[in-house]
């Protein structure tokens, strides 16, 4: 499904749409064109985010760190007040103004609480929210939306056709360089995204087979700590 931008180019699909917009923004060139174009998306040509996971996650995480990437250089100030942050519109799409919570929360986390530990249902989602939100939380995305923490991940442009290899590499290399072994304690300290959301990980058992698979467990008798998240604002990196 195609749908035309906004400046007559070649046809290209929303998820096209979002990495030019995240390409654009890295930049600094102008992404109104983009913009009204996200804004101008039909239903019909949005049919595949709606009914393809593999497009609707890569879609979704472009979208999310686009909208971080904006709200930071266009309103740098709302990030004093992390609550109107995540809050404040950060992207139109099909006529339809979405925050990062949205985006994050209704969509890619398939309507969960950010509050819920991973369990909670969103409180009144709207029509978009249904249609639009995944089935299933894949839980490698807490290591590819970027916030605007220092913490956060590097940003990637996330594509269809690799994204689940994509989302294993990203999650593989933020583990490799956050996690903190302590043997002589018995301690592996990790990401605090485990301690929000265990459950997008599946509960406590998910959360130590999740680090396993990705090689952070030495020992599976280790103790878990979290580690502190440092919400110090910083611009994006991009891998």
């Amino acid at each position: 499904m195609t749908t035309a931008p906004a400046d007559g180019r070649e046809t290209v699909t929303p998820s096209e749409l979002a990495t030019e917009l995240l390409v654009a923004l890295r930049a600094g060139d102008d992404v109104e064109p983009l913009l009204g174009a996200l804004d101008a998306l039909s239903e019909t040509a949005l049919a595949p985010v709606r009914t393809d996971s593999e497009v609707a996650l890569a879609f979704w995480l472009n979208c999310y760190n686009a909208g971080t990437k904006r709200l930071l250089a266009e309103r740098p100030e709302l990030y004093d007040s992390r609550w109107r942050f995540f809050r404040a519109p950060a992207l139109t799409v099909a006529g339809h103004p979405l925050g990062l919570d949205d985006i994050e929360h209704g969509l890619l986390r398939g309507s969960r609480s950010k509050y819920g530990l991973g369990y909670l249902p969103r409180l009144l989602p709207d029509s978009f929210e249904h249609r639009y939100t995944l089935d299933r939380v894949d839980p490698r995305i807490h290591f590819a939306l970027n916030c605007g923490a220092a913490s956060c991940p590097a940003i990637r442009a996330y594509d269809p056709a690799t994204v689940d290899d994509q989302l294993d590499t990203a999650t593989r290399s933020y583990l490799d360089a956050t996690v903190e072994y302590d043997p002589s304690a018995g301690v592996v300290s990790v990401p605090r995204v485990f301690r929000w959301f265990p459950g997008d990980f599946g509960g406590r058992s998910g959360v130590r087979a999740f680090l396993s698979r990705y090689d952070q467990l030495p020992d599976e008798r280790v103790d878990i700590d979290y580690l502190d998240w440092d919400w110090s604002r910083e611009p994006p990196s991009f891998a």
